[in-house]
């Protein structure tokens, strides 16, 4: 299987014009194994961890399929919509001494529907909503779960309507996240809508909407818990918001621009300014202390604490990076519409392949943007201590976009895409000892040789 691997990527390196291409030797990247699973007929665009061993993934043929990450085994095929899952959750009910995890889907047929993992039952299912839900949000603490779309649905265990509310954009709710207080934070085309849950005397609940954020420029991609005290979100225009999740103000905005000649008239700047998805901001994570935006086909990484770029990669793919992973404070993970995923370490000194100056950013500022004039921009050369992205490792098996990847650390990773697959990732020197000791083991057992 190594060998397979290493004659796979040298092919795909040398078929592909890639920005970069490390080649064959990458002593730190330790997934050198690849098991390919097939069973969905259409994209696959969802994964979700259930637990150490087990993760479910969903897309466009309307199939979940819940599979083994150890073995690589399709344990359970859940069948019943008949559309497009557009959003997937885990859902985990403790009764003091026992906890279960269940699924909750969502699909373009207008149905909601929670499923049994462990058996493969659709367990509860909602039919005939006024319109398909794009998002959905568990509130374990209140032993609820949102829906979200053209309305905001709130639903208790039982998959009973709770509350709802409707809302004013057209293009409805994509994004929801928790916030403290009971709060609800909902991206909705330019705007972030407050929403706060309360119970009544009588154990009733209701949704209002207590505030709206209405300080991006364009329609907010990305929206993300920093921690239990901050929130972040990344617009289809580069900008970047640090907000306080308990009085939703702006502690630090970043807008992020590519370099563009001073001497340039204002025709051949609008000629050559860059296409929206080159710095749209497609997907933003945290690991508490650093956010890892992926900005068009580049990545940044960006401090909470100083509020400042840490390091960058204008080009980090060939095509936009659609997630990302922070692994630790110097290593993190992204995939690409390319097909490929890759690893990356953050570095001092700059690469040769890097060029020094590749952008513009907007410093980080405290309070409220300024719509009109934005922060004062600097250039990333002019930034102390800035750093950049070392390549050091290239994923190369699927041969559509990679829609994201789920990491089980010493088990693997999980990864979909467009081309149908699931392909999970090994640590192949792990594999080879794991392989010794089961043949040894057997060995032992049928008295040796």
């Amino acid at each position: 299987m190594p060998n397979l691997f290493v004659s796979l990527l040298s092919l795909l390196c040398l078929q592909k014009n890639s920005v970069l291409c490390i080649g064959e030797e990458q002593p730190k990247n330790c997934f050198t194994e690849l098991q390919v699973l097939k069973g969905h007929f259409d994209i696959v665009r969802f994964l979700v961890q259930i637990d150490d061993f087990r993760c479910a993934s969903a897309g466009d043929d309307g199939l979940v399929l819940v599979w083994n990450v150890e073995t690589g085994e399709r344990l359970q095929e859940l069948r019943g919509h008949s559309q497009q899952i557009t959003a997937i959750t885990t859902f985990t009910c403790n009764n003091g001494l026992t906890s279960h995890t269940s699924l909750i889907t969502a699909s373009s047929d207008r149905s909601l529907s929670l499923w049994d993992p462990d058996t493969g039952n659709r367990v509860q299912t909602i039919s005939d909503l006024q319109s398909s839900v794009k998002c959905l949000l568990v509130l374990e603490r209140l032993c609820v779960w949102v829906s979200g779309g053209e309305e905001l649905c709130v639903w208790n265990k039982d998959f009973q309507l709770q509350c709802h509310r409707q809302n004013h954009s057209d293009t409805g709710i994509t994004a929801l996240i928790e916030l403290p207080k009971n709060c609800i934070a909902a991206a909705m085309d330019k705007e972030i809508v407050i929403y706060r849950l309360t119970y009544s005397t009588d154990s009733s609940l209701s949704v209002a909407e207590i505030r709206c954020l209405s300080d991006h420029q364009d329609r907010i991609r990305a929206l993300i818990n920093v921690n239990d005290g901050l929130f972040a979100s990344g617009s289809h225009a580069g900008e970047l918001i640090l907000w306080d999740a308990i009085d939703w103000n702006i502690l630090a905005y970043e807008h992020i621009l590519w370099e563009e000649s001073q001497a340039c008239t204002q025709a051949e700047i609008r000629l050559a300014a860059p296409k929206p998805s080159e710095m749209s901001i497609q997907h933003l994570t945290t690991n508490g202390t650093h956010i890892l935006a992926a900005v068009g086909s580049g990545l940044y990484v960006y401090s909470i604490l100083t509020k400042t770029v840490v390091a960058y990669r204008k080009v980090a793919h060939d095509s936009n990076v659609l997630h990302t992973m922070l692994l630790s404070d110097s290593e993190l993970m992204s995939c690409s519409e390319d097909g490929s995923v890759r690893m990356w370490e953050i570095q001092d000194l700059p690469l040769p392949a890097e060029p020094a100056s590749p952008g513009l950013f907007g410093m980080w500022t405290f309070g409220r943007s300024n719509k009109q004039t934005g922060p004062p921009s600097k250039k990333v050369m002019d930034v102390p201590n800035i750093r950049t992205l070392e390549l050091t490792g290239d994923l190369i098996g699927h041969s559509g976009a990679v829609q994201m990847f789920v990491s089980f650390r010493e088990n693997g990773l999980v990864t979909c895409s467009t081309d149908h697959l699931l392909i999970l990732w090994k640590n192949g020197e792990r594999q080879s000892h794991l392989r010794s000791l089961a043949l040894f083991q057997k060995l032992e057992e049928n008295g040796g040789l």
